[in-house]
């Protein structure tokens, strides 16, 4: 199962109206995201290895080397948010009554972005042991709905619920459902 034309522009909005309140929220200054090296991609132009059929979506980073120079000034690090359609569209439809895709895709992209920046900026190591990625990653759901409920319509709040502190995904959701949201 893969976007549809329509879902993607979705998606596209998504990430733009994610970037504009992650560059206010972290006061990223002129630039914004354009500094940030990252990309967006649906499964239909994943690799193997970046198919995760736990996830909404998740990071892969990659290292361009110039000139087989490991020490060149250019080289750099870049992340892929790699957007799994068929996780996605799998919830938004056995829970089309209550998650909506737009917001959905408005949290995913502003955890993913809230991720990218806090790798570029040092305040967690993307290759971390376990143990600090969990860690992490109740942080960056955290800041995510910090960020997300200000604007937050009643569509919007529903998904943050599901991610909240005070709510156990699992009591509505199967172990293994939980699982795929949590990441």
């Amino acid at each position: 199962m893969y976007f549809s034309p329509e879902q993607i522009s979705t998606i596209s909005w998504s990430f733009g109206q994610a970037e504009k309140l992650a560059e206010r929220y972290f006061d990223l200054g002129w630039g914004g995201f354009k500094s940030l090296k990252y990309d967006v991609k649906t499964r239909f132009n994943l690799e193997d290895h970046e198919i995760n059929d736990r996830a909404f979506a998740h990071l892969c980073r990659y290292f361009y080397q110039k000139n087989n120079d490991a020490g060149h000034p250019d080289n750099f690090y870049f992340f892929k948010v790699c957007l799994q359609d068929n996780r996605i569209l799998n919830a938004v439809e056995r829970s089309s009554s209550f998650i909506k895709l737009a917001p959905l895709m408005l949290y995913i992209a502003m955890h993913e972005l809230v991720h990218v920046v806090r790798f570029n900026g040092g305040e967690i190591d993307f290759d971390a042991p376990l143990d600090e990625k969990v860690i992490e990653e109740e942080k960056v759901h955290s800041i995510t709905r910090s960020i997300l409920h200000p604007i937050a319509t009643t569509e919007m709040k529903l998904v943050i619920d599901c991610f909240n502190d005070r709510l156990h995904i699992g009591d509505i959701f199967s172990e293994e459902e939980r699982s795929e949201l949590v990441n």
